[in-house]
């Protein structure tokens, strides 16, 4: 099975139906990351077939946890090479997707790839999480990470772009936990927990979802 065959059958596996557009677009993506990965650190994932499973694959699987929809406002915090905000972005044009990111030289590649793919409604802010203006704060439907050494980390980060009600979606090794008491004094609640292994792979990852009550 050739790279796309397997992507355009594992994003099925997880519910995802993608247009031929939508593929080129991916690996547009792919190709270009690949290109800039020579220059700088964006990615220790080089095998195409790792590529679209531990990037491609993973980052559509955090649709599991929400249900995208017109106008949804999308908060990534700590985009790096923009996974799993734009491929998220990719297969559902009408969300608007906030990417943060501070490494100035991420935020350029993340900026080049937007304009690459011409997609509009996404932002770049080339700043830390905390640095965020109060513009930001309580302005998000959902907010997503990937790049937080734990998950106490990203929800205390999180929580305060949330709209009331708003989800914080995390994909997280199978073994993680956190307790509830964490959880109330984070202002947020377990929506669902969704355990999945990624299509053609062994990869175990565990789908969370909290929910903003403060």
């Amino acid at each position: 099975m050739n790279p796309r065959e397997l992507f355009i059958t594992g994003a099925q596996e997880l519910g995802v139906v993608l247009t031929s557009e939508q593929v080129n677009a991916l690996f547009i993506y792919f190709a270009e990351l690949n290109k800039w990965n020579q220059k700088i650190n964006l990615t220790t994932i080089q095998e195409e077939r790792d590529m679209v499973i531990k990037h491609g694959l993973d980052s559509l699987s955090y649709i599991k946890g929400f249900a995208p929809a017109s106008g949804m406002r999308l908060l990534d915090m700590g985009s790096g090479a923009g996974f799993p905000a734009l491929p998220i972005k990719i297969v559902h044009p009408e969300i608007v997707v906030t990417l943060v990111e501070s490494v100035k030289k991420k935020a350029s590649f993340l900026r080049h790839i937007v304009r690459t793919l011409t997609l509009s409604n996404v932002d770049v802010v080339d700043k830390r999480t905390e640095e965020l203006s109060g513009a930001h704060l309580a302005a998000f439907d959902v907010v997503t990470a990937r790049a937080f050494a734990d998950m106490k980390s990203a929800i205390s980060a999180g929580q305060p772009f949330l709209k009331p009600n708003g989800l914080i979606v995390l994909s997280r090794g199978p073994e993680e936990t956190i307790s509830e008491a964490e959880l109330a004094s984070a202002g947020v609640s377990l929506e669902k927990r969704a355990a999945l292994t990624l299509p053609h792979s062994d990869y175990r990852r565990a789908i969370w979802v909290f929910k903003k009550t403060g």
